[in-house]
C-alpha cells in the first residue's frame, strides 16, 4: 500500500481546516471600531416603483399592536383587498408611520381608505376614523387621532 492517497487526503483535511478557520475568526477592525452613525429605523429610501403614505398617529398607549391597512372598500363599506399594512407599538406618544404601496396596484374608480386599530391583550381597545385616499400618490396625512373602540 503506498502513502500517496494518505498524504493527499491530509493535505485535503488540513486546507479545509484553514479555511474555516479563517472565516471563524472575527476581524480586528470590526471588534474594536464602532459605528458612528445610527442606523436608519425606516424601511431606507422610496423606490422608484412605490408611493408613501406617512403620519403621526395619536392616543395610542404604550403596549398596543397597532395594524395600519390601506384597503379597497366595497359599496357596503366592507373591505375587498388588502394593499398594504403595517404593525407598529405604541409608546404613549406621538407615533410615526410610514406606509408603502405600489400605486400600480391602486384600483382606479374603486374607494380605497387607510384603516387602524389597536389592541392590548388581544383586545381592541382604539381604532381610526376610516380615511379616504383618493390618489395614488405619495402622501403626508398629518395627525390621524385614534378613538376608543365601540
Amino acid at each position: 500500500m503506498t502513502l500517496r492517497p494518505f498524504i493527499l487526503l491530509g493535505l485535503v483535511g488540513l486546507l479545509a481546516a484553514c479555511s474555516s478557520n479563517d472565516a471563524a475568526k472575527p476581524s480586528p477592525t470590526k471588534a474594536v471600531t464602532a459605528p458612528t452613525t445610527k442606523a436608519p429605523d425606516g424601511p431606507g429610501p422610496l423606490q422608484p416603483f412605490q408611493r408613501e403614505l406617512s403620519g403621526q398617529l395619536l392616543g395610542v398607549p404604550a403596549g398596543a399592536e397597532v395594524e395600519l391597512a390601506l384597503l379597497v372598500i366595497d359599496a357596503q363599506g366592507r373591505p375587498q383587498k388588502l394593499l398594504t399594512s403595517t404593525k407598529l407599538a405604541g409608546n404613549n406618544q406621538s407615533l410615526p408611520f410610514q406606509l408603502r404601496f405600489n400605486p400600480e396596484a391602486f384600483p382606479v374608480g374603486a374607494r380605497v381608505e387607510l384603516r387602524g386599530r389597536a389592541s392590548k391583550s388581544g383586545q381592541l381597545i382604539l381604532h381610526l376614523p376610516s380615511v379616504q385616499i383618493q390618489q395614488p400618490t405619495t402622501q403626508a396625512l398629518g395627525a390621524l387621532q385614534f378613538e376608543p373602540a365601540p
